[in-house]
């Protein structure tokens, strides 16, 4: 089951082919459905038509996805953040439009706001946190984790 702003959807059933359509293209994102075909033996409309299943059953979408240590950003922190005296959404969506701010997840546990924050340089913590985020109203505290090594970083991929 997914949930999609707070409402359950029956998760799509995806079958071996799609489930191959899906790697071909997490491996090569310009991969043409002639190209899957070939790899598949199927037909390049057979694969136009899963695509589309699957993009309206929104069971996957084709995105473009930034290497953010292209960008020079070499640093991601992960936040905590308490909220006090005003509406969890709408802080979440204050923090969420900071252009380093890659997610907010709204936490059941010690915070009530979780964030994952790319950064250029580790000289720019302490002017974000404290002229970015702490300005934020309805930030009580902020717990700040720095990643110390990147072991897995798959942002848009879920697991078939």
């Amino acid at each position: 089951m997914q949930i999609r702003s707070g409402r359950p959807m029956a998760a799509p059933s995806l079958d071996a082919l799609d489930a191959s359509i899906i790697e071909i293209l997490r491996t090569d994102g310009r991969a043409t459905n002639q190209d899957i075909a070939k790899k598949l033996s199927v037909t390049a409309a057979t694969v136009s038509a899963r695509l589309q299943k699957m993009e309206d059953a929104r069971a996957m979408r084709v995105v473009a996805v930034t290497d953010f240590a292209a960008l020079g950003y070499n640093v991601i922190i992960a936040l905590g953040v308490k909220v006090q005296g005003r509406g969890l959404s709408d802080v979440g969506r204050d923090l969420a439009a900071l252009p380093e701010v890659l997610s907010v997840n709204v936490m059941n546990g010690r915070t009530d706001l979780e964030l994952l924050v790319a950064l250029h340089d580790f000289s720019d913590i302490q002017h974000f946190l404290y002229d970015h985020i702490a300005r934020v109203d309805g930030v009580a505290h902020i717990e700040a984790g720095i990643a110390a090594d990147i072991l897995k970083f798959e942002f848009n991929v879920a697991p078939l």
